[in-house]
This record gives C-alpha cells, structure tokens and sequence, in this order.
C-alpha cells in the first residue's frame, strides 16, 4: 500500500487518478438516474469493511449478467491488500464458470 501512495505522491498523479471517480459520481447524481446498465459478465464480492457496500438487488439491476455475487466475512476497501487468501478465492470462485 505504502507503494501506491509513495508512486502517486512522487508523481504527482493522485489527484488526475481519482478524477475519473468524481466526474462519474457527479454526472450519475446530476442526471439523477442509476448508472447504465453494464452487459458484460460482472462478478461481485461485497467486503463488510467496504465504503459502499452495494446489495444484491441493486447488482443485479446494473449488472444484467451478474455471473456470481458474495458476501465476504471480512476484508474492506482494499481487500487485495488486508486479505489476499480470501481474495484470490474469490477471484478463482467468481469466474471458474467462465472457464
């Protein structure tokens, strides 16, 4: 973790980095409609420790080919760091369909 923000500070790119999140968020709300509809196969994987932790209901209604969709017991926003173990299997689980 200490790498990515030590890469993003030196190089100055923290701020263009997270400007794809703002102007999405901002144009979504401004339009005051749900995202669009994405029709890839999509895997989810809720984290409880996660910012926004998004329900079923609302995965499936932006995802129309949500391909699986889980609760983790632990892990949050940055679950690849704090649980690498659980994310790798839920990496593996998520698109073993897809093999």
């Amino acid at each position: 973790m200490l790498d990515n923000i030590t890469l993003y500070w030196l190089t100055n790119t923290a701020a263009p980095a997270a400007r794809m999140y703002w102007e999405s968020a901002r144009s979504t709300a401004a339009a005051g409609h749900p995202p669009s509809q994405v029709p890839l196969p999509v895997a989810f994987t809720v984290f409880p420790g996660e910012i926004f932790q998004a329900p079923h209901s609302w995965t499936e209604k932006v995802y129309p080919n949500l391909i699986y969709f889980n609760e983790a017991s632990r892990g949050g926003h940055f679950a690849a760091w704090e649980e690498p173990d659980l994310f790798t299997a839920e990496l593996r689980a998520a698109f073993r369909s897809l093999r």
